[in-house]
């Protein structure tokens, strides 16, 4: 099956044109009409992803972030996006991104990945693009199936994420019932957490004094970015292999994590 036909699906997943402006989601390396072997699916395109899909058969790389965001003026491999890029095309692999397109998206999006983690229902978009097209937007808002202490919370959120840090705010010795979540950046997202009445806000990277901006609230939970993003592979790889039989979609075995704690 050619390329392009993954292509096709994924984007009636996420379009194109509902990428934020910054982003270069979209075919990043290859040939549309290039014949699959085999998908690996990650967050990030590095040179051990390559590798890997190398030693696994795999012609086509599914990313969640796009590997160029800005333009290549030289491809000299002093860099390891360079570099990425260079060993892609030697093997003759495909590389291509799905990123703010499904972040904004309510149905098979990466923040409705998390709510089911967590469970909540009644979800919606928690920062609608236009309030005609409500699954359309940034972040999601949903409702616990029962209320927890906030400690409480935070525990089964590390469980339900699979994490062992939280970065948060103070405690306000409320129950926790409303959860709005981000994956990924969200921090921009916390004035419609807080319009919308919610009690915890879940993403990643805060500043400092954007933690400040809780104002005693909300409870906000900085999981990390990766942390927050890391079930988008599993994402990836069920929707291929559940509407693709010609070929295999794998996850990959590389934590590609750039930041490590000791």
């Amino acid at each position: 099956m050619k390329l392009q036909a993954l292509i096709t699906y994924l984007e009636g997943i996420a379009p194109l044109h509902l990428q934020e402006a910054y982003d270069n989601a979209g075919l990043i390396v290859g040939n549309p009409m290039l014949e699959i072997t085999g998908v690996l699916c990650c967050l990030d395109s590095t040179e051990a992803v390559i590798d890997e899909a190398i030693q696994r058969s795999c012609n086509v790389v599914v990313a969640h972030h796009p590997i160029v965001f800005s333009g290549l003026k030289k491809l000299n491999g002093k860099n390891y996006i360079e570099r990425t890029v260079i060993k892609a095309i030697k093997h003759n692999i495909a590389i291509y991104a799905i990123h703010t397109n499904l972040d904004n998206v309510l149905d098979h999006g990466v923040n409705q990945k998390i709510a089911d983690r967590l469970g909540l229902t009644n979800c919606k978009i928690l920062q609608p693009k236009n309030p005609e097209i409500p699954t359309i937007g940034a972040g999601i808002i949903g409702r616990l199936p029962s209320t927890m202490a906030e400690k409480e919370f935070l525990i089964f959120l590390k469980e339900r994420m699979k994490i062992n840090t939280i970065r948060h705010t103070q405690f306000l010795g409320k129950k926790i019932e409303f959860i709005a979540l981000c994956g990924g950046s969200g921090r921009f997202l916390l004035s419609s957490a807080l319009r919308q009445g919610a009690d915890v806000f879940v993403s990643a990277d805060f500043k400092y004094h954007e933690f400040f901006d809780a104002n005693n609230q909300i409870l906000i939970a900085d999981i990390g970015h990766y942390e927050s993003e890391q079930f988008t592979i599993e994402l990836l790889q069920q929707l291929i292999n559940e509407n693709f039989s010609t070929f295999a979609a794998h996850s990959t075995r590389m934590d590609t994590n750039p930041i490590k704690y000791f």
